[in-house]
Parts: C-alpha cells; structure tokens; sequence
C-alpha cells in the first residue's frame, strides 16, 4: 500500500492529486507544520533524512522529492496514463516541464516569499527600514523581474496547446500546478496572465484534484 506522508499546505497535495488521477489505493498520513515557523515536525525524519513532505512509502520504497514521486508512480502505476509517448515531441516537453517546476519557477517563488517575510518581520524600530529597504531592492531588482519573466513564458506557452506538454493533460501539469498556485497567491497572476488562469481554472474543475483536496486537508494555495 502506498502511504503519503502529507504536509498540510505543501507540495504533496500535488502527489494525492495525482493518485486519485491515477485511482490508486493509498493511505495518507498527516503531519501539521509548527505554528510558529511553518516548519515541517521533527516526525518526519523517521521517514527521511530531510524531513520534509513530500515522501511516499511504498513497500520498502522510500522516494522523496516530487518529481522524483510523480516518475515513480506513472512509470510503475501508470501503464502509459499521464505520459506522452516515448520520443515525441510532447514527450520533451514532459520531461522540461516536469523539471521546470521545480528547478526554475519555485526558487524564485521561494525567494520572493522569504524576502516578503523579511520585509515585515517583527524587529527593533531603527533596524526595520534597513531590513525594509534591502527586501524592497531584491524583490523590485532581482526576484519579480524573473518571476515576471518566468510567467510570461509559461503564458506564452500555453498559446499554441491547452496543456504544458502539449493537447492532452498529464503529470507535468500536476507538478506545474504548484509553481502556478504560488504565483496565484504571492506575486500574482493579472491581466497578462489569462491562459495561466485558465490553467488553473480547469485545474481545479478536475474531479480528481477535488477528491485529493477533500482528502489532503487545508490547501491555502487553492483559497
């Protein structure tokens, strides 16, 4: 049986979306981030090294990282669902996007909510516009240039096909939901970004998200 040890308000819920689009049997097993950092538990430890959701068990299978989860469970589960066929065309796009997810678009996001913490940390009064200035100057500089431009290939990309790989949905979309959700809530999607909010728009429609919603608990990228 394949457990998920799910991190309420993190990437996992990407991992339960993608079993019930699956319909695979699993278990999911909660962990609740400390409610002063945000931080994952100490528990989950005990299931990896790094203590950080997502990681699935399967068997004696221990597979962290959610790329690394979503090739997992499409190459042992999938029988060639939410895959393009080998050496197509749509097949490279997989592979860059299934990648792009995480190796381009979440840093930034990442960074861009670091420095907005920074921004508004609780800190003496003569430090605060010290600390307020040098967040203000990476986030206008540095992070939301290459959020924007980011976003702006990801919109364009989605001129020429409904879905990332290309006309048919599949496991990039599920790992690109993420970076598209955290732009949603953090830097924005406007205006420019129409077929991106399609995207999430028909996203969050699918019966399967909604099942892995119900059941993975508070997801306030989705709010």
């Amino acid at each position: 049986m394949i457990t998920v040890h799910h991190l309420a308000h993190s990437r996992s819920q990407r991992v339960l979306w993608l079993l019930e689009e699956l319909g695979l049997d699993y278990e999911v097993k909660r962990y609740e981030r400390d409610p002063e950092t945000s931080y994952a538990p100490p528990e989950l430890r005990a299931v990896h090294p790094l203590g950080k959701s997502p990681v699935i068990t399967d068997g004696d299978q221990v597979i962290a990282e959610s790329g690394a989860i979503i090739e997992y469970l499409v190459e042992v589960y999938g029988a060639g669902r939410l895959r393009p066929a080998p050496g197509s065309a749509d097949a490279r796009r997989y592979t860059y996007w299934l990648h792009f997810a995480e190796g381009s678009a979440m840093p930034y996001q990442l960074m861009h909510l670091v420095f907005q913490k920074v921004r508004n940390a609780p800190v003496p009064f003569f430090i605060k516009p010290v600390a307020r200035g040098l967040a203000d100057h990476v986030l206008k500089t540095f992070v939301q240039p290459n959020i924007e431009d980011q976003l702006r290939f990801m919109e364009s990309e989605l001129t020429t096909r409904p879905w990332f790989a290309g006309d048919a949905f599949t496991a990039a979309d599920i790992q690109m939901s993420f970076p598209v959700e955290s732009a949603a809530r953090g830097a924005g999607l406007g205006a420019s970004h129409p077929r991106l909010t399609d995207f999430l728009s028909r996203v969050h429609s699918r019966p399967a998200w909604q099942r892995a919603r119900a059941r993975g608990g508070p997801y306030s990228f989705a709010d």
